[in-house]
C-alpha cells in the first residue's frame, strides 16, 4: 500500500510459500529487495523501500528462515515495475522480490 510496510493477506501467503520452498530445497540464502513507487523523496523511497523489505524478513524469521541467511537491499524508486514519471503513484512498484538463489 502506498506509504507503508503492512504485510497484507495477499502478501502472507506468498512469503509463506517463499518459506516454505527455502525450508523444502535446504536454500542457505534469502535475498529481499524492497522497492518503492516515484511519489516522494528519493531519499525517502529508499526508506521506505528497505523498510518493506525488512518487514518481509521479520515474517521469514517466524517462519524459521534464520535471520543470518537473509540478505536486505532497498532500491528505492531506482528500479521500477512500472515506468512512471517522478511523482506518480503505482501500487506495482511498490514491492518486496524474494530470491532464494
Amino acid at each position: 500500500d502506498f506509504n507503508k510496510a503492512d504485510i497484507t493477506p495477499e502478501a502472507s501467503m506468498v512469503i509463506t510459500q517463499a518459506a516454505d520452498t527455502a525450508k523444502k530445497g535446504g536454500a542457505s540464502r534469502v535475498a529481499l529487495t524492497g522497492h518503492a513507487d516515484r511519489s516522494g523523496s528519493d531519499k525517502y523511497n529508499m526508506a521506505l523501500s528497505l523498510k518493506r523489505a525488512n518487514a518481509v524478513k521479520d515474517q521469514l524469521v517466524k517462519q524459521g528462515i534464520p535471520a543470518d541467511q537473509i540478505s536486505v537491499v532497498g532500491k528505492g524508486e531506482s528500479e521500477p515495475l512500472v515506468a512512471t514519471p517522478d511523482g506518480v503513484r503505482e501500487p506495482q512498484n511498490r514491492r518486496v522480490e524474494i530470491v532464494l538463489p
